[in-house]
């Protein structure tokens, strides 16, 4: 399989999952409650822990505006795709199924609640997705700048 394939593969699937399972809380009521992980309904109406909750109208087209110009950026820095693909998709996937949420919900679905010691903010697949993408960014350049010098 190539490259390109297993990324639009990777993609489709990371952002059916997570719509799947913000449509089942939103629609089918689903939710848990435990001891310190918990999965209830939230709806997010500002970016990461509710900031710029006060451009809720707006944020969709802010981040729409955004990723169009990393696409940009990437169509002209061929070079950054092609060595972070992988975390380019993720990001793209989590990022996309966040900004649906905000047209389909008027905010984004969160469902995962962490509070086992401390109380955590709300969060949902797409976030953990995007966290992940961006982990492997800062991890490539740290030590791959390492590696490159030795």
């Amino acid at each position: 399989m190539n490259k390109t394939l297993l990324m639009v593969f990777i993609f489709f699937g990371i952002f059916f999952i997570d719509q799947a399972v913000k449509y089942a809380f939103v629609f089918h009521n689903w939710g848990v409650e435990g001891s310190c992980l918990s999965f209830q309904l939230a709806y997010n109406y500002g970016v990461a822990f509710s900031m710029f909750s006060f451009l809720k109208e707006y944020l969709k087209y802010i981040q729409l505006t955004l990723i169009l110009i990393g696409i940009i950026y990437l169509y002209f820095n061929k070079e950054v795709l092609k060595e972070y693909s992988f975390s380019i998709t993720l990001l793209l996937a989590g990022g996309l199924s966040n900004i649906l949420d905000r047209f389909t919900y008027g905010a984004v679905v969160d469902y995962i609640y962490w509070h086992c010691g401390f109380e955590f903010a709300i969060f949902n697949l797409a976030d953990m997705i995007i966290n992940l993408a961006v982990a492997i960014i800062i991890y490539k350049q740290i030590w791959g700048k390492k590696e490159q010098k030795a």
